[in-house]
């Protein structure tokens, strides 16, 4: 079973209380969720129509500020498992330490896959992934660094599941300065910038002939019609983006002076999460869990801990009295 964050049942097991007892900071989920509302019946009881998919791409075009094709998919990791099947098997290059599930889904349909370190390391592969920023440790290639490497391999996916709180960084967004080469797959998800992942949401853009190959995998419904409501609200909603992203800016800069403050030092991150060097990382993770506060741990790295941003002010309080005893 490879590691993920959220992984709270198990923390729960080991060091006792219940779900509502927990700030879970373990994932980099915004921990402040787009309010949803009122979710109509039909959104329920009918299946999702064709002229609603349409509406939720062209709501996500607007949201990321782009004109391309779209397609909405359960999530990123939906997109991910679909990747290794978009073109015959090769040499896979995938730019580590990362999310996990690339390299491994990659293997799992068949392709020889190497985790590279370096950035130039990626040149010359059939497929080649980039998670940018990165997870964890928040590294982010501008887009012009990522177009030159597309001229370099056979197909380069970018994941772009944390650039919604960094829109620069972004392939897509970026007007008529840029336009995807015809080998680039961009990966989006919905859940983790509108505190909202289990309502399993993402989306891929890319140029028509991919788009057509992916929309073959994906089937009539890709996804729920209670998603295609919410998200249609939450993309078009340019006010609440903006406030948040300032929101999430001032709290990842709390969250340093914190761990500062407690003798970490910060390797990176993104306005989701921070990640920190430490000298013991399971001890610090294992102290926290003691007062119900959970966090991330790396099995490549002794010393990085990685945590979300807390949502409420009680929270706050909770864990700058657990960083400071």
């Amino acid at each position: 079973m490879r590691d993920h964050g959220g992984n709270l049942a198990w923390a729960i097991a080991r060091y006792g209380g219940q779900p509502d007892s927990w700030i879970d900071l373990s994932t980099g989920i915004n921990t402040v969720p787009y309010p949803v509302g009122q979710i109509t019946a039909g959104a329920w009881h009918r299946l999702p129509e064709t002229a609603s998919l349409k509406q939720l791409e062209r709501a996500a075009q607007h949201a990321y500020g782009t004109t391309g094709e779209v397609i909405p998919v359960a999530g990123a990791q939906a997109a991910i498992q679909m990747i290794p099947h978009v073109q015959g098997v090769g040499t896979a290059s995938v730019l580590s330490p990362t999310y996990n599930e690339h390299a491994a889904a990659l293997r799992a349909g068949g392709w020889q896959v190497e985790e590279v370190g370096l950035f130039q390391a990626l040149e010359g592969s059939d497929l080649a992934v980039v998670v940018n920023p990165n997870n964890p440790d928040g590294r982010v290639y501008a887009p012009h660094t990522l177009m030159a490497l597309a001229q370099t391999v056979g197909l380069l996916v970018v994941d772009e599941s944390f650039a919604d709180a960094d829109r620069d960084a972004s392939l897509v967004g970026q007007g008529d300065a840029l336009v995807l080469p015809d080998n680039v797959v961009v990966l989006r998800s919905f859940g983790k910038f509108y505190g909202l992942a289990g309502v399993r949401l993402g989306f891929v853009l890319c140029r028509p002939e991919l788009a057509q190959k992916f929309r073959e995998m994906t089937g009539p419904w890709p996804v729920s019609g209670m998603a295609i409501e919410i998200a249609q609200r939450a993309l078009h909603d340019d006010t609440w983006a903006q406030a948040t992203r300032a929101r999430l800016c001032g709290d990842a800069q709390r969250l340093d002076a914190l761990a500062v403050a407690a003798g970490w030092t910060v390797v990176g991150g993104t306005s989701l999460f921070r990640t920190y060097a430490t000298n013991d990382a399971l001890l610090a993770q294992k102290m926290l869990a003691k007062r119900h506060i959970w966090t991330r741990v790396f099995p490549y790295s002794p010393s990085w801990i990685r945590m979300g941003l807390p949502g409420t002010a009680a929270d706050w309080e909770r864990l700058k009295i657990a960083m400071e005893t």
